[in-house]
């Protein structure tokens, strides 16, 4: 699956401040009935945005068009229960590419990665400051420099560095996944070969 490149980003954020949301809450298993990873965007947070009727939730974030944004913040343990891969393509089908919370479940984290996702690892005072900005600004900007390893709230000029393994780093600037990655050192892995 071809996947967006990373590099810089500035954008809106969208916020979900709930704490401890877990991948059925992201894409509840009903809806796991695919293998490819296109449409599951379509029931992101199903739950949360619509009601029994299929009707959209107003006060659900993703549901206020005053939100915007391809950057999704949300509160602590974010990604937490089951393994399941699916939550990250709902979130990356859906259209972001940045995560940003101050605690991912370490296998979602890992399927983020795998699929184009950006988790970015906050403190907490970080993330209840953007939760403060866009919740005074919802057209507040935040700037994302995945070379550099910062996030910036741009309304305060706070900025953080975070963690990212280098190989994934460099699939994400690159666009690959496992394979492309593999695809890109075609020639050294031949050339190691003919040794």
């Amino acid at each position: 699956m071809a996947m967006d490149k990373i590099s810089t980003v500035c954008s809106c954020g969208v916020p979900v401040n709930i704490e401890n949301i877990d991948t059925d809450q992201i894409i509840p298993a009903r809806f796991l009935k695919a293998v490819e990873r296109k449409g599951f965007g379509d029931n992101l947070f199903r739950d949360w945005r619509y009601d029994k009727e299929d009707k959209p939730i107003a006060g659900f974030p993703l549901n206020d068009p005053k939100y915007s944004g391809n950057i999704l913040f949300a509160a602590k343990n974010f990604g937490c229960g089951s393994s399941r891969e699916h939550a990250a393509w709902a979130l990356y089908d859906y259209g972001f590419r940045i995560i940003v919370s101050s605690f991912f479940a370490d296998i979602f984290r890992n399927n983020a990665l795998n699929c184009g996702l950006l988790p970015i690892k906050v403190s907490e005072k970080f993330l209840n400051d953007a939760f403060d900005t866009i919740a005074k600004d919802p057209k507040a900007e935040f700037n994302v420099d995945l070379p550099a390893q910062t996030i910036t709230n741009v309304s305060t000029g706070e900025k953080e560095n975070f963690e990212i393994d280098g190989y994934k780093k460099e699939c994400l600037m690159n666009g690959f996944d496992d394979v492309d990655y593999l695809v890109s050192i075609r020639p050294e892995i031949e050339a190691y070969e003919k040794k």
